[in-house]
């Protein structure tokens, strides 16, 4: 029989999954460090190498594979994903593809660390005819990352709309 506080907590994050589809991506790993970086004046960006290890395979499944493939593969990594969740996002995402066209690539947008065990990557992921923007979250509750959200949406071109905009402030 299952603690519930674990059915509620998994019921929380598969409910916070569906609602928030189409936000932001996180990850976070540790800094790599290289006797190289160190001897050069300026040192490129940290590559977190666990989460962005996990992104990298999820892109590459999601162009030459599936859909359902490089979302059950990143998925893999939570144990408290709810499996009927997943194939309703997964559903939305196909639904979304066959509109907007073949994939073409991808962009790192931003990454963010709130802390050394919890990161976020945003990625413009391109398709024939329109982009998506792809969030990842990455949570280290000890030595593992795992995936702890994962949003998408093609909201991404009316945002930066609105960036543009006077807003009548100083």
């Amino acid at each position: 029989m299952q603690n519930p506080l674990f059915k509620g907590a998994k019921a929380f994050v598969l409910i916070a999954l569906a609602c928030t589809i189409g936000s932001k991506t996180f990850a976070q790993t540790k800094p790599a460090t290289t006797a190289a970086a160190s001897t050069t004046a300026k040192a490129p960006a940290a590559v977190i190498t666990g989460p962005a290890t996990l992104i990298e395979k999820f892109f590459k499944s999601y162009d030459k594979e599936s859909t359902t493939k490089a979302m059950r593969d990143i998925f893999k990594t939570n144990p408290l994903i709810d499996s009927n969740s997943l194939v309703k996002l997964i559903t939305k995402i196909d639904t979304t593809r066959s509109i907007i066209g073949a994939y073409t690539g991808k962009e790192l947008i931003v990454q963010r660390k709130a802390s050394n065990s919890l990161i976020l990557y945003s990625y413009l992921v391109k398709h024939q005819n329109q982009p998506l923007r792809f969030t990842f979250m990455f949570y280290k509750p000890k030595n593992d990352w795992v995936i702890y959200r994962l949003y998408f949406d093609d909201s991404i071109s009316s945002e930066l709309e609105q960036s543009a905009k006077i807003t009548g402030k100083p």
